[in-house]
């Protein structure tokens, strides 16, 4: 039951919030708001459920340091999505769009852990369960430092230019 919720709640989530960052989707508010209202508690089932999943993880011992970087992420965007609603409710939509930023980056990290893997691949071979667990922690960083490049690029293009010569 946890993996099929976790597969719908995470492609919802995946593929509605894709369109939530169009800047034509954010100028329709009605059309953004509403989806909204599916995409995060899409996003609260697709995180408590990878949750789940890690915590009553039943795999080989092997892989249980894998599970545990998994539950560290699900956990890590479970808070930014309560992050975003607090936001969003304080009607900060500058914040509730990079917390939003921020748990997307690691809702969509599983493409970004193939590529890493393939990329690991091809020198050293499959990984073994210890190079999993990196490949799956480096897909998880690179997707968070992208959000954060994004976040403050956003922000520097929000800011006024004021002349170096101008005093406060």
């Amino acid at each position: 039951m946890a993996i099929v919720t976790h597969i719908v709640a995470m492609t919802v989530f995946c593929l509605l919030g894709a369109f939530q960052f169009s800047p034509a989707r954010r100028t329709r508010r009605r059309w953004h708001r509403t989806a909204g209202r599916t995409l995060i508690p899409s996003g609260f089932l697709a995180a408590a459920s990878a949750i789940w999943l890690a915590v009553f993880f039943g795999g080989p011992p092997d892989e249980f340091a894998t599970a545990m970087v998994r539950l560290v992420f699900a956990a890590a965007m479970a808070v930014l999505l309560v992050e975003a609603v607090i936001a969003i409710r304080r009607r900060d939509f500058t914040a509730h769009g990079a917390w939003m930023t921020r748990a997307y980056a690691l809702a969509v990290t599983g493409g970004t852990q193939a590529v890493v893997s393939i990329v690991w691949s091809i020198p050293f071979g499959e990984p073994a369960a210890a190079g999993e667990t990196w490949v799956v922690a480096a897909g998880f960083v690179i997707n968070a430092v992208v959000a954060e490049v994004l976040i403050r690029r956003r922000a520097a293009r929000r800011m006024p230019c004021v002349p170096a010569h101008a005093t406060p």
